[in-house]
């Protein structure tokens, strides 16, 4: 099975999740990551923000909010080159507005999120990543636009601060993979 129909077919039985598989997971996923030592000792959370039949990450950030960790989410960039993610500081999913492919968005006015390859400073960061599906390597089949490839891939220490996270109806036993895919470091499917 090739990239595209995997994606296909896994978005397919994850969009059929019934609402209490869909709530069960989704209770059990915020309390992994709020349990997660990477949580508990980060300052900054680079977190996605829910569309669509994706695991809910909303709790996650009311927490993080809570705790007075830095949030930042996803923005696409578009221009005349191919559009690029950059992550925006948030104070409340409330400052969310419909953007790229419906998603909310930030709107790219606040602070940005800036890499320092400082293994010091990325101890304190934890990144959450979407992804159609998972595999028992790790590695993650996104939705086809390499944003996340192409945030982490000259990244190393962020890229050791990495949680893939879904439902377990996301993993599969072996994703086809390229030498550009940028594997989280850890995968939580529940």
């Amino acid at each position: 099975m090739d990239k595209q129909e995997m994606r296909k077919s896994i978005l397919r039985a994850r969009d059929a999740l019934n609402p209490v598989e869909r709530e069960r997971g989704n209770i059990l996923l915020t309390e992994r990551i709020l349990g997660h030592q990477w949580f508990y000792g980060s300052e900054v959370l680079l977190c996605f923000v829910s569309f669509g039949s994706e695991i809910d990450t909303g709790e996650i950030m009311r927490e993080a909010f809570r705790r007075e960790k830095k949030v930042y989410v996803p923005k696409v960039i578009q221009g005349s080159q191919e559009p690029r993610m950059r992550f925006y500081r948030i104070a409340s999913l409330e400052e969310l507005s419909e953007g790229y492919r419906g998603i909310p968005e930030p709107s790219g006015m606040s602070e940005e999120f800036r890499y320092e390859a400082d293994e010091g400073e990325t101890a304190h960061v934890l990144m959450l990543m979407p992804g159609a599906a998972f595999d028992r390597y790790g590695y993650r089949l996104g939705y086809g636009k390499g944003f996340y490839d192409r945030f982490l891939q000259n990244k190393p220490q962020l890229q050791q601060r990495t949680i893939g996270i879904g439902y377990k109806c996301q993993l599969v036993e072996k994703i086809p993979i390229s030498e550009y895919d940028v594997k989280p470091y850890q995968v939580i499917c529940v």
